[in-house]
């Protein structure tokens, strides 16, 4: 009250040396023309109504015939102090109405109304006359965001009290950026809530809300909250893949560390960075997993994802599980291969622990276009002896291992034999 009684008789004393009012720190740049016979305006029929950023006025019009209109002067008493300003006039001496608008909220201001003619002169000013405009209103009394859920964070307030209030408008931050962006516009003030979507996995963001009115003013921003992102679930770091299965590689893995996963991808790749397509979907009870293959000795790659109850999927960028199916068996040695008598005689080395049989290929040769070849499985012993043989017709002969899976091994090079023709007596 003090403040406002000293910036009070400091502006009347600014009235006293002009000789009327504060006409020389008024914006325009020739000093008004002072009538002191001129009709001024009654102070006391001076009424206002505040707004955050505007103040209606009304008052009761002058009767003198010579006043045309008004002149509006304002100061703003937290920046100007005592320098009124010309802020306005009003060309209608019957129009008693006035707001004047863009201005700050919570703010001071005094005001003086004068009556102008058509001849440039006017009256003295009315008294002071101090108003305040509004306070902003106070944001939203409660807000929340909600953590945990997948690539989205879910924001929800109580509705704002005001009546005025027409929309909200969300903004966001993150540790990464203290720059505040808007995300959208929420219609009507009985909306309370907004998903933000398309989030980072296991991220924390900050979120506030602010309020505004039909006419654009926004309340005080709400408290900030943050929440965060749910987190990928665990993977599969305990994939084994067997080496030693006949046409299949058996794959065995502990569950996920996650509690919410559901099932599995596995996938495979004949690399072991690059080139992983999915080759089954398991549920989250099964543990293992037969990849049958219908080849000898081939090796895969393998890695395995975890897939939670929000279809979210573990990270892949770990390292991949070498199997391979069962290598073929290593081919024997031939040690003999040659005719004694009227029989072929071979006898072979193993150079595989895992050989159980032999299988002997004979090619029958008679002619040069005359060709069979014939199969004879199931020999247990390192030898071999064919007496079924012809005079003057080649054999050739060639081995191949056995193990107990039917696997068998490639063949050895052929050796060829002829059981040469007896010469006929002249």
């Amino acid at each position: 009250m003090n403040n406002l009684m000293k910036i009070t008789s400091s502006l009347a004393l600014a009235i006293l040396v002009s000789g009327c009012s504060y006409k020389g720190d008024l914006m325009s740049s020739q000093k008004p023309k002072i009538d002191e016979s001129i009709e001024v305006v009654n102070s006391d029929s001076i009424r206002s109504i505040s707004d955050i950023n505007a103040i209606a006025f009304e008052w009761q019009k002058v009767d003198d015939s010579r006043v045309v209109g008004y002149n509006f002067y304002r100061a703003n008493l937290q920046k100007d102090g005592t320098k009124l300003k010309l802020i306005d006039t009003i060309e209608n001496k019957y129009a008693t109405h006035f707001v004047d608008t863009n201005l700050e909220p919570n703010t001071k201001y005094v005001y003086k109304i004068s009556s102008t003619t058509n001849n440039d002169f006017e009256s003295k000013t009315t008294k002071d006359y101090v108003v305040s405009t509004l306070d902003i209103p106070e944001g939203v009394s409660f807000i929340q965001a909600i953590s945990n859920l997948p690539r989205q964070i879910k924001i929800i307030w109580r509705p704002h009290t005001n009546e005025r209030i027409s929309y909200y408008k969300i903004y966001r931050s993150s540790p990464q950026t203290s720059k505040w962006e808007n995300l959208a516009e929420v219609d009507g003030r009985l909306q309370a809530e907004y998903i933000d979507t398309d989030l980072k996995d296991n991220v924390v963001y900050n979120y506030k809300v602010v309020a505004y009115t039909f006419d654009k003013i926004a309340t005080k921003p709400s408290e900030i909250v943050k929440a965060q992102t749910k987190a990928l679930p665990e993977g599969i770091y305990t994939l084994k893949a067997s080496n030693d299965q006949p046409r299949k590689i058996i794959l065995n893995w502990q569950p996920s560390e996650s509690s919410d996963v559901i099932k599995y991808n596995i996938y495979r790749s004949s690399d072991a960075t690059s080139g992983f397509s999915l080759l089954k979907t398991v549920s989250a009870k099964t543990l293992n997993y037969d990849d049958f293959v219908n080849e000898d000795g081939k090796i895969y790659f393998y890695k395995i994802s975890s897939i939670d109850k929000d279809n979210l999927e573990s990270n892949l960028n770990v390292n991949a599980a070498m199997g391979s199916t069962l290598q073929k068996v290593a081919k024997p040695i031939i040690t003999l291969a040659q005719i004694q008598g009227e029989k072929a005689i071979l006898n072979w080395q193993s150079a595989d622990r895992r050989t159980v049989s032999y299988n002997v290929y004979k090619t029958i040769k008679d002619g040069f276009f005359d060709k069979k070849t014939i199969k004879i499985t199931g020999i247990k012993a390192l030898r071999y002896e064919d007496k079924d043989i012809v005079r003057g017709v080649r054999y050739s002969y060639s081995i191949q291992a056995v193990d107990e899976n039917g696997i068998a091994s490639e063949k050895t090079k052929e050796t060829e034999l002829i059981l040469p023709k007896l010469r006929e007596l002249k």
